[in-house]
């Protein structure tokens, strides 16, 4: 059967940029500023390096660089909004001229969000989908940047207590719907929302995949581009062979492969300059069916 076309939309970018999305997947970079993220093979903490890695993925394909100062993996704990923007003011500062693409800050916090947005960032990747502090959406509004929210329940250390659902793809886009109003009551305008279905939050393996496999169902409801970050997740661990987080590139580009073919508009990985293959050669697949 043949495939719908990936649609069309253009977010609007604080910073006057704009961000093309659906003629191709694009892929985000991350950039994790922390003593602990679950999918590096070495934890970045110094700045400069950071500010190398960056500017490796900008050359090695990436469209757009997410950057992160609190682990959002399962069980993690939480940082205090001081100790975040010190990891991440100097890299978004040292970014600064330096960089072409886009930068994403990955924070639920409205505090580093607003700190930066002013040191460059033009896009706020909340992995809470504004349930952690809905005051994010005021503190976007008014900056023009674009709002990632992404579909999760409960804290990192409850979350998979959550993982109950009668109905998965109804349940998500429902709950990404709600997100999406929230965002859109505190003055965000809709152009400016991307979606993330949550892979590896809130939900058990099956559900991943399940979502993985039914995005263009998800697509349909949401009536939102949709980035998918399956990169590394423990979710595939069992079908890696239990192999680590940092082993797990192969089975990501999978993962990444179904999104694209699932109609994803950005893939969030690791491992880009592999990773932008994969995409590459599935989006010419893709485009064929």
């Amino acid at each position: 059967m043949p495939l719908q076309p990936r649609r069309q939309f253009s977010i609007p970018l604080s910073h006057n940029g704009t961000l093309s999305l659906g003629p191709r997947c694009l892929v985000m970079g991350v950039i994790n500023v922390t003593p602990d993220s679950f999918g590096d093979a070495l934890h970045i903490t110094d700045p400069s390096h950071a500010i190398d890695v960056a500017l490796r993925m900008e050359a090695d394909g990436a469209d757009l660089i997410d950057v992160g100062g609190e682990s959002t993996r399962p069980g993690a704990d939480a940082v205090l909004p001081d100790e975040e923007l010190a990891r991440v003011l100097p890299v978004l500062r040292g970014l600064a001229g330096r960089i072409k693409i886009p930068i994403s800050i990955d924070t639920s916090k409205p505090a580093v969000a607003r700190a930066a947005i002013e040191a460059g960032a033009a896009i706020v990747n909340d992995v809470s989908g504004l349930r952690y502090d809905p005051a994010l959406a005021r503190v976007v509004a008014p900056t023009g940047a674009a709002l990632i929210l992404m579909h999760t329940r409960g804290r990192s250390k409850d979350m998979y207590a959550e993982a109950v659902y009668k109905d998965l793809i109804g349940e998500v886009a429902r709950e990404l719907g709600a997100s999406v109003a929230a965002a859109e009551e505190a003055g965000v305008a809709r152009e400016r929302v991307i979606v993330d279905p949550g892979i590896g939050f809130a939900k058990q393996a099956a559900h991943s995949y399940g979502v993985l496999a039914r995005l263009p169902e998800l697509a349909a409801l949401v009536d939102r581009p949709i980035l998918v970050g399956p990169s590394r997740k423990s979710f595939m661990r069992e079908a890696a062979g239990g192999r680590p987080a940092a082993e797990r590139d192969w089975a990501t580009a999978a993962a990444v492969t179904a999104a694209v073919l699932g109609g994803a508009h950005i893939v969030r990985v690791h491992a880009v300059a592999e990773m932008v293959q994969v995409v590459r050669v599935a989006d010419s697949i893709r485009s064929r069916m």
